[in-house]
């Protein structure tokens, strides 16, 4: 029987905080010559991850690929590319399954599909269970914050910069240090967010530009 290489397509995102797909294309890409897949493309995207999967014209090229049964594989960095919440995730994911096409989830290592095509239960128990914590996360993140918005307004405190006030470079660098480090490490705006504290994306561009 005559060997047939899988055909996949890359999917990347980011949010038009950050500067570009390339990491995370780049591994795809590794990962996809490791195993001897033939890649059809690369789809790579800069949009809001608050952006509808309806808004997303990259992700609709993907779609149509899927439907016309051009790909076997779909390789993601992580499952937030396909969409800003648990619903529209899955919805992608089931799309795929039902045209017996396999998700790829690098950074947990993660496949949706048997090599008979078939549905892996623990797969998709352990996205599910993900893509719930991560909802959660986002939910308290958003309440931490309101809360703490309306509490210093509440104490009768200015909201923005006290007029007149200006920091220096070196000065919000040294404010900003943990940022630094992680930025230098090479870590995403995204994560980087979530391990200095939820420090906004706004900030850690701003050190970025700074850097």
């Amino acid at each position: 029987m005559e060997y047939k290489k899988k055909v996949c397509v890359i999917f990347s995102r980011v949010s038009t905080l950050v500067q570009n797909t390339d990491r995370q294309t780049e591994e795809l890409k590794e990962y996809c010559l490791k195993n001897d897949y033939s890649l059809l493309t690369t789809i790579e995207e800069q949009i809001s991850g608050a952006k509808k999967n309806s808004e997303r014209p990259e992700l609709k090229k993907l779609i149509a690929l899927v439907e016309n049964k051009k790909v076997d594989k779909v390789l993601v960095w992580e499952l937030s590319r396909l969409g800003r919440n648990v619903v529209e995730i899955l919805q992608v994911i089931e799309l795929l399954n039902k045209n017996n096409i396999s998700l790829f989830i690098k950074n947990w290592n993660l496949e949706t599909l048997d090599e008979d095509l078939k549905p892996q239960p623990m797969s998709m128990f352990l996205i599910q269970i993900l893509l719930s914590v991560a909802e959660m996360e986002r939910l308290a993140i958003r309440q931490r914050m309101q809360s703490g918005y309306q509490k210093h307004l509440n104490d009768g405190k200015s909201v923005g910069r006290k007029k007149g006030s200006i920091e220096t470079k070196e000065q919000i660098l040294e404010k900003y240090r943990d940022v630094v480090r992680l930025l230098n490490k090479g870590i995403s705006v995204r994560n980087i967010s979530k391990l200095t504290g939820d420090t906004s994306f706004a900030t850690i561009m701003k050190v970025k530009k700074l850097l």
